[in-house]
Protein backbone atom coordinates (compact mmCIF):
# COMPACT_ATOMS: atom_id res chain seq x y z
CA UNK A 1 0.00 0.00 0.00
CA UNK A 2 2.70 2.57 1.03
CA UNK A 3 5.02 1.23 -2.24
CA UNK A 4 1.98 1.92 -4.32
CA UNK A 5 1.03 5.45 -2.63
CA UNK A 6 4.57 6.75 -3.12
CA UNK A 7 4.85 5.47 -6.81
CA UNK A 8 1.06 6.62 -7.94
CA UNK A 9 -0.11 9.04 -5.09
CA UNK A 10 -3.33 10.31 -7.37
CA UNK A 11 -4.67 6.62 -8.04
CA UNK A 12 -6.46 3.74 -5.80
CA UNK A 13 -5.10 0.56 -5.30
CA UNK A 14 -7.37 -0.92 -8.01
CA UNK A 15 -5.62 1.20 -10.46
CA UNK A 16 -2.22 0.64 -9.28
CA UNK A 17 -2.86 -3.05 -9.42
CA UNK A 18 -4.09 -2.64 -13.30
CA UNK A 19 -1.43 -0.27 -13.79
CA UNK A 20 1.61 -2.60 -13.05
CA UNK A 21 0.28 -5.49 -14.66
CA UNK A 22 0.05 -3.53 -18.32
CA UNK A 23 3.27 -1.62 -17.60
CA UNK A 24 5.83 -3.65 -16.03
CA UNK A 25 5.98 -6.79 -17.98
CA UNK A 26 8.40 -8.74 -15.08
CA UNK A 27 6.03 -8.36 -12.54
CA UNK A 28 3.36 -10.35 -14.57
CA UNK A 29 6.34 -12.40 -14.97
CA UNK A 30 7.36 -12.54 -11.25
CA UNK A 31 3.50 -13.10 -10.40
CA UNK A 32 2.78 -16.02 -12.71
CA UNK A 33 5.90 -17.73 -11.27
CA UNK A 34 4.87 -17.04 -8.28
CA UNK A 35 1.03 -18.43 -8.80
CA UNK A 36 2.64 -21.42 -10.42
CA UNK A 37 4.77 -22.08 -7.49
CA UNK A 38 2.04 -21.53 -4.91
CA UNK A 39 -0.19 -24.44 -6.94
CA UNK A 40 3.05 -27.18 -7.35
CA UNK A 41 3.01 -26.39 -3.39
CA UNK A 42 -0.76 -26.86 -3.03
CA UNK A 43 -0.56 -29.65 -5.06
CA UNK A 44 2.23 -31.23 -3.50
CA UNK A 45 0.45 -30.94 -0.39
CA UNK A 46 -2.42 -32.47 -1.63
CA UNK A 47 -0.55 -35.53 -2.73
CA UNK A 48 1.25 -35.68 -0.12
CA UNK A 49 -2.03 -35.62 2.50
CA UNK A 50 -3.65 -38.77 -0.07
CA UNK A 51 -0.20 -40.73 0.15
CA UNK A 52 -0.35 -40.30 3.78
CA UNK A 53 -3.50 -41.52 3.88
CA UNK A 54 -2.76 -44.58 1.84
CA UNK A 55 0.15 -45.16 3.95
CA UNK A 56 -1.61 -45.22 7.15
CA UNK A 57 -4.64 -48.04 5.11
CA UNK A 58 -1.86 -49.74 4.35
CA UNK A 59 -0.52 -50.19 7.56
CA UNK A 60 -3.83 -50.89 9.34
CA UNK A 61 -4.33 -53.43 6.88
CA UNK A 62 -0.66 -54.76 7.79
CA UNK A 63 -1.32 -54.69 11.24
CA UNK A 64 -4.66 -56.30 10.87
CA UNK A 65 -2.81 -59.17 8.83
CA UNK A 66 0.06 -59.46 11.32
CA UNK A 67 -2.57 -59.60 14.22
CA UNK A 68 -4.62 -62.38 12.31
CA UNK A 69 -1.71 -64.26 11.62
CA UNK A 70 -0.45 -63.93 15.51
CA UNK A 71 -3.59 -64.82 16.68
CA UNK A 72 -3.41 -67.74 14.35
CA UNK A 73 -0.14 -69.02 15.78
CA UNK A 74 -1.60 -68.66 19.40
CA UNK A 75 -3.97 -71.00 18.64
CA UNK A 76 -1.94 -73.75 16.86
CA UNK A 77 0.47 -73.22 19.99
CA UNK A 78 -2.42 -73.97 22.23
CA UNK A 79 -3.57 -76.64 20.16
CA UNK A 80 0.00 -78.07 20.15
CA UNK A 81 -0.07 -77.92 24.10
CA UNK A 82 -3.01 -79.32 24.73
CA UNK A 83 -2.41 -82.27 22.03
CA UNK A 84 1.29 -82.41 24.20
CA UNK A 85 -0.86 -82.76 27.61
CA UNK A 86 -3.22 -85.41 26.23
CA UNK A 87 -0.76 -87.44 24.59
CA UNK A 88 1.27 -87.76 28.06
CA UNK A 89 -1.61 -88.52 29.51
CA UNK A 90 -2.91 -91.16 27.29
CA UNK A 91 0.60 -92.48 26.15
CA UNK A 92 0.57 -91.58 22.71
CA UNK A 93 4.04 -90.98 20.55
CA UNK A 94 5.45 -88.07 21.32
CA UNK A 95 6.43 -87.37 18.24
CA UNK A 96 3.30 -86.85 17.21
CA UNK A 97 3.32 -83.28 18.24
CA UNK A 98 6.05 -82.37 16.30
CA UNK A 99 3.93 -83.23 12.92
CA UNK A 100 1.21 -81.34 15.09
CA UNK A 101 3.19 -78.01 15.14
CA UNK A 102 3.81 -78.02 10.96
CA UNK A 103 -0.13 -77.69 10.41
CA UNK A 104 -0.97 -74.88 8.94
CA UNK A 105 -5.32 -74.90 7.76
CA UNK A 106 -7.36 -73.68 10.47
CA UNK A 107 -10.21 -75.94 11.59
CA UNK A 108 -12.98 -76.10 14.20
CA UNK A 109 -11.90 -78.06 17.34
CA UNK A 110 -14.42 -80.17 19.67
CA UNK A 111 -12.98 -80.29 23.64
CA UNK A 112 -12.42 -83.70 24.86
CA UNK A 113 -13.21 -85.22 27.64
CA UNK A 114 -10.79 -84.87 30.44
CA UNK A 115 -8.67 -88.19 31.11
CA UNK A 116 -9.00 -87.86 34.99
CA UNK A 117 -11.85 -87.32 36.41
CA UNK A 118 -12.46 -83.40 37.51
CA UNK A 119 -14.65 -84.37 40.43
CA UNK A 120 -14.92 -83.08 44.12
CA UNK A 121 -14.50 -86.74 45.10
CA UNK A 122 -11.38 -87.03 43.61
CA UNK A 123 -7.62 -85.90 44.20
CA UNK A 124 -5.88 -84.27 47.17
CA UNK A 125 -8.90 -81.68 47.97
CA UNK A 126 -11.94 -84.45 47.91
CA UNK A 127 -13.54 -84.24 51.11
CA UNK A 128 -11.49 -86.70 54.01
CA UNK A 129 -13.31 -88.77 56.87
CA UNK A 130 -12.84 -86.18 59.42
CA UNK A 131 -13.27 -82.95 57.30
CA UNK A 132 -10.91 -80.30 58.38
CA UNK A 133 -10.32 -82.05 61.07
CA UNK A 134 -8.37 -85.07 59.21
CA UNK A 135 -4.82 -83.91 59.05
CA UNK A 136 -2.11 -85.64 57.24
CA UNK A 137 -3.48 -88.61 55.34
CA UNK A 138 -1.45 -91.30 54.01
CA UNK A 139 0.55 -90.84 50.73
CA UNK A 140 -0.82 -93.86 49.32
CA UNK A 141 -4.28 -92.62 49.44
CA UNK A 142 -3.77 -89.96 46.47
CA UNK A 143 -7.68 -89.96 45.79
CA UNK A 144 -7.45 -92.06 42.75
CA UNK A 145 -10.03 -94.46 43.71
CA UNK A 146 -13.88 -93.83 44.43
CA UNK A 147 -14.85 -93.44 48.05
CA UNK A 148 -11.06 -92.89 49.02
CA UNK A 149 -11.47 -90.77 52.00
CA UNK A 150 -8.40 -90.88 53.20
CA UNK A 151 -8.49 -93.37 56.45
CA UNK A 152 -6.31 -96.17 56.92
CA UNK A 153 -5.07 -96.63 60.43
CA UNK A 154 -4.11 -100.00 60.00
CA UNK A 155 -2.07 -99.57 56.79
CA UNK A 156 -3.83 -102.44 54.88
CA UNK A 157 -3.61 -100.36 51.56
CA UNK A 158 -0.20 -99.37 52.00
CA UNK A 159 0.73 -101.90 49.07
CA UNK A 160 -0.70 -101.02 45.73
CA UNK A 161 -1.34 -104.57 44.71
CA UNK A 162 -3.42 -105.40 47.96
CA UNK A 163 -5.02 -102.06 47.50
CA UNK A 164 -6.48 -102.98 43.95
CA UNK A 165 -7.62 -106.51 45.82
CA UNK A 166 -9.07 -104.54 48.84
CA UNK A 167 -11.08 -102.56 46.17
CA UNK A 168 -12.17 -105.55 44.21
CA UNK A 169 -13.28 -107.62 47.19
CA UNK A 170 -15.19 -104.37 48.99
CA UNK A 171 -17.11 -103.61 45.74
CA UNK A 172 -18.31 -107.06 44.91
CA UNK A 173 -19.30 -107.16 48.65
CA UNK A 174 -20.85 -103.96 48.10
CA UNK A 175 -23.06 -104.99 45.46
CA UNK A 176 -23.96 -108.31 46.51
CA UNK A 177 -25.48 -106.44 49.95
CA UNK A 178 -27.11 -103.64 47.56
CA UNK A 179 -29.39 -106.75 46.03
CA UNK A 180 -29.20 -108.48 49.72
CA UNK A 181 -30.72 -105.53 51.71
CA UNK A 182 -33.17 -105.34 49.00
CA UNK A 183 -34.02 -108.58 49.08
CA UNK A 184 -34.87 -108.90 52.90
CA UNK A 185 -37.10 -106.11 52.79
CA UNK A 186 -38.99 -106.81 49.32
CA UNK A 187 -41.06 -109.88 50.83
CA UNK A 188 -41.90 -108.25 54.40
CA UNK A 189 -42.97 -105.13 52.81
CA UNK A 190 -45.12 -106.83 50.02
CA UNK A 191 -46.57 -108.83 52.82
CA UNK A 192 -46.96 -106.22 55.22
CA UNK A 193 -48.24 -103.14 53.37
CA UNK A 194 -49.00 -104.93 49.98
CA UNK A 195 -51.46 -107.36 50.72
CA UNK A 196 -49.17 -110.35 49.18
CA UNK A 197 -49.63 -113.97 50.45
CA UNK A 198 -46.09 -114.92 51.56
CA UNK A 199 -46.28 -118.06 53.69
CA UNK A 200 -43.33 -116.82 55.34
CA UNK A 201 -42.18 -113.27 54.26
CA UNK A 202 -39.14 -113.05 57.25
CA UNK A 203 -36.22 -113.24 54.47
CA UNK A 204 -34.03 -115.59 56.99
CA UNK A 205 -37.37 -118.33 56.82
CA UNK A 206 -38.45 -117.34 53.15
CA UNK A 207 -35.99 -119.56 51.60
CA UNK A 208 -36.87 -122.41 53.67
CA UNK A 209 -40.18 -122.60 51.80
CA UNK A 210 -38.28 -124.55 49.19
CA UNK A 211 -37.79 -127.53 51.28
CA UNK A 212 -41.31 -127.86 52.27
CA UNK A 213 -43.99 -130.00 50.22
CA UNK A 214 -45.30 -127.06 48.08
CA UNK A 215 -42.74 -125.69 47.35
CA UNK A 216 -41.92 -121.73 46.50
CA UNK A 217 -43.81 -119.31 44.85
CA UNK A 218 -41.67 -116.00 43.70
CA UNK A 219 -43.38 -113.22 45.04
CA UNK A 220 -46.61 -115.39 45.95
CA UNK A 221 -46.97 -116.10 42.90
CA UNK A 222 -46.98 -119.89 41.26
CA UNK A 223 -47.50 -118.53 37.86
CA UNK A 224 -43.31 -116.84 38.06
CA UNK A 225 -40.96 -119.27 39.07
CA UNK A 226 -42.23 -122.15 41.44
CA UNK A 227 -39.41 -123.90 43.32
CA UNK A 228 -39.18 -127.28 44.82
CA UNK A 229 -35.76 -128.27 44.19
CA UNK A 230 -32.86 -126.94 46.04
CA UNK A 231 -30.77 -128.47 43.95
CA UNK A 232 -31.58 -127.01 40.63
CA UNK A 233 -31.39 -123.76 42.12
CA UNK A 234 -28.07 -124.31 43.54
CA UNK A 235 -27.23 -125.77 39.84
CA UNK A 236 -28.98 -122.52 38.11
CA UNK A 237 -26.77 -119.88 40.25
CA UNK A 238 -23.87 -121.95 39.43
CA UNK A 239 -23.93 -121.65 36.13
CA UNK A 240 -25.17 -118.58 35.50
CA UNK A 241 -22.91 -116.74 38.23
CA UNK A 242 -20.14 -118.56 37.37
CA UNK A 243 -20.43 -117.19 33.51
CA UNK A 244 -21.44 -113.84 34.27
CA UNK A 245 -18.02 -113.49 36.92
CA UNK A 246 -16.02 -115.01 34.77
CA UNK A 247 -16.89 -112.99 31.77
CA UNK A 248 -16.27 -110.03 34.37
CA UNK A 249 -12.73 -111.17 35.25
CA UNK A 250 -11.52 -112.73 32.17
CA UNK A 251 -13.42 -111.43 29.35
CA UNK A 252 -16.15 -113.26 27.84
CA UNK A 253 -16.56 -113.66 24.03
CA UNK A 254 -18.71 -110.45 23.90
CA UNK A 255 -15.53 -108.41 24.07
CA UNK A 256 -11.48 -108.45 25.50
CA UNK A 257 -9.20 -106.70 28.04
CA UNK A 258 -12.36 -105.19 29.81
CA UNK A 259 -12.03 -103.58 33.29
CA UNK A 260 -13.03 -105.86 35.96
CA UNK A 261 -14.52 -103.61 38.10
CA UNK A 262 -16.27 -101.29 35.32
CA UNK A 263 -16.70 -103.54 32.78
CA UNK A 264 -19.48 -102.12 31.15
CA UNK A 265 -20.69 -102.19 27.57
CA UNK A 266 -23.81 -103.52 26.00
CA UNK A 267 -24.08 -106.43 28.47
CA UNK A 268 -22.91 -104.87 31.61
CA UNK A 269 -24.53 -101.35 31.11
CA UNK A 270 -26.80 -101.38 28.36
CA UNK A 271 -28.67 -97.91 29.41
CA UNK A 272 -25.32 -96.18 28.50
CA UNK A 273 -25.05 -94.48 32.13
CA UNK A 274 -21.09 -94.52 32.10
CA UNK A 275 -20.84 -93.00 28.64
CA UNK A 276 -19.93 -90.04 30.09
CA UNK A 277 -16.70 -89.77 31.92
CA UNK A 278 -17.47 -87.32 34.42
CA UNK A 279 -20.94 -89.09 35.01
CA UNK A 280 -19.34 -92.16 35.39
CA UNK A 281 -17.08 -90.69 38.10
CA UNK A 282 -19.84 -89.83 40.32
CA UNK A 283 -21.50 -92.73 39.79
CA UNK A 284 -18.74 -94.88 41.23
CA UNK A 285 -18.69 -92.88 44.22
CA UNK A 286 -22.40 -93.47 44.77
CA UNK A 287 -22.48 -96.98 44.13
CA UNK A 288 -19.04 -97.45 46.39
CA UNK A 289 -21.18 -95.39 49.37
CA UNK A 290 -24.46 -97.19 48.85
CA UNK A 291 -22.93 -100.44 49.29
CA UNK A 292 -20.97 -99.42 52.19
CA UNK A 293 -24.19 -98.57 54.20
CA UNK A 294 -26.06 -101.60 52.48
CA UNK A 295 -22.82 -103.82 53.90
CA UNK A 296 -24.13 -102.28 57.24
CA UNK A 297 -27.67 -102.73 56.90
CA UNK A 298 -26.89 -106.41 56.27
CA UNK A 299 -24.91 -106.57 59.37
CA UNK A 300 -27.82 -105.18 61.60
CA UNK A 301 -30.34 -107.67 60.03
CA UNK A 302 -28.51 -110.32 60.75
CA UNK A 303 -27.81 -108.76 64.90
CA UNK A 304 -31.78 -107.81 64.70
CA UNK A 305 -32.52 -111.96 63.58
CA UNK A 306 -30.35 -113.35 66.13
CA UNK A 307 -31.50 -110.84 68.61
CA UNK A 308 -35.29 -110.64 68.01
CA UNK A 309 -36.04 -113.09 66.02
CA UNK A 310 -38.36 -111.20 63.35
CA UNK A 311 -37.71 -109.24 60.40
CA UNK A 312 -36.32 -105.80 59.66
CA UNK A 313 -39.68 -104.28 59.15
CA UNK A 314 -41.38 -106.14 62.31
CA UNK A 315 -38.45 -104.63 64.33
CA UNK A 316 -39.56 -101.19 62.59
CA UNK A 317 -42.95 -101.14 63.54
CA UNK A 318 -42.68 -102.51 66.96
CA UNK A 319 -39.59 -99.82 67.82
CA UNK A 320 -42.36 -96.62 66.16
CA UNK A 321 -44.91 -98.04 68.42
CA UNK A 322 -43.15 -97.86 72.17
CA UNK A 323 -39.24 -96.32 70.80
CA UNK A 324 -38.36 -96.55 75.18
CA UNK A 325 -39.00 -99.91 75.25
CA UNK A 326 -38.44 -101.91 71.69
CA UNK A 327 -35.25 -101.04 71.36
CA UNK A 328 -31.44 -101.85 71.25
CA UNK A 329 -31.01 -101.65 75.14
CA UNK A 330 -33.49 -103.43 75.91
CA UNK A 331 -32.54 -106.86 73.80
CA UNK A 332 -29.15 -106.28 75.02
CA UNK A 333 -29.62 -107.92 78.40
CA UNK A 334 -30.57 -110.94 76.88
CA UNK A 335 -26.56 -111.55 77.04
CA UNK A 336 -26.07 -110.91 79.90
CA UNK A 337 -24.29 -113.86 81.68
CA UNK A 338 -27.15 -114.53 84.62
CA UNK A 339 -28.97 -114.94 81.08
CA UNK A 340 -27.33 -117.09 79.55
Amino acid sequence: GSCGDDLFPSLSQTTIVSQLFQSTPSFRRELRSGWIAFGCLGGWVCSTRNDTRSLVQKSSVCARSSTARTSHRRTLAYQTTMQTVASSFLGTAMPKVAAARNVTSMRRTVAKKKATPSSMWYGPDRPKFLGPYSGDTPAYLTGEYPGDYGWDTAGFSADPETFAAYREAELMHARWAMLGALGCITPELLSTYGGVDFKEPVWFKAGSQVLTEGGLDYLGNPGLVHAQSIIAIVITQVILMGAVEGYRVNGGPAGEGLDKNYPGGDYFDPLGLADDPDTFAELKVKEIKNGRLAMVAMFGFFIQAIVTGEGPIKNLQDHLADPTVNNGFAFATKFAPGNL
